[in-house]
């Protein structure tokens, strides 16, 4: 079981950036896949980024494609997303989450995650 904390939300005007933090417990942090999801008021949780285990696969949604990068450092046990020219649509609580499947990148690939961290942009 690995323990997750999002860091890094906050308020941000339409074309800015914002940098997600995931620190995660666990002996076995660096054998997991790890993801970002995103949940907007009224929406279903929605898949944004996932990394393998050994960072050499990424994944991304199609709508945050070029614009969001993630990234993860075993060494520390953390997990980041960069999210660049962001858009009021990109407003939602982000929520880290790690998998012990090699690829996964759906809700229910994944076992645990964090509390989540608003992140909301003005336009």
């Amino acid at each position: 079981q690995v323990q997750l904390v999002e860091s890094g939300g906050g308020l941000v005007q339409a074309g800015g950036s914002l940098r997600l933090s995931c620190a995660a417990s666990g002996r076995t942090f660096s054998r997991y896949t790890m993801g970002w999801f995103r949940q907007a008021p009224g929406k279903e949780r929605e898949f944004v980024a996932a990394i393998s285990w050994r960072g050499d696969s990424t994944y991304y949604a199609d709508s945050v494609k070029g614009r969001f990068t993630i990234s993860k450092d075993n060494a520390k046990n953390m997990v980041y997303l960069q999210m660049n020219s962001l858009k009021p649509e990109d407003t939602a609580v982000y929520y880290c989450a790690s998998s012990p499947l090699s690829r996964a990148t759906t809700v229910a690939d994944f076992g645990s995650w964090g509390q989540g961290t608003q992140v909301t942009v003005s336009s």
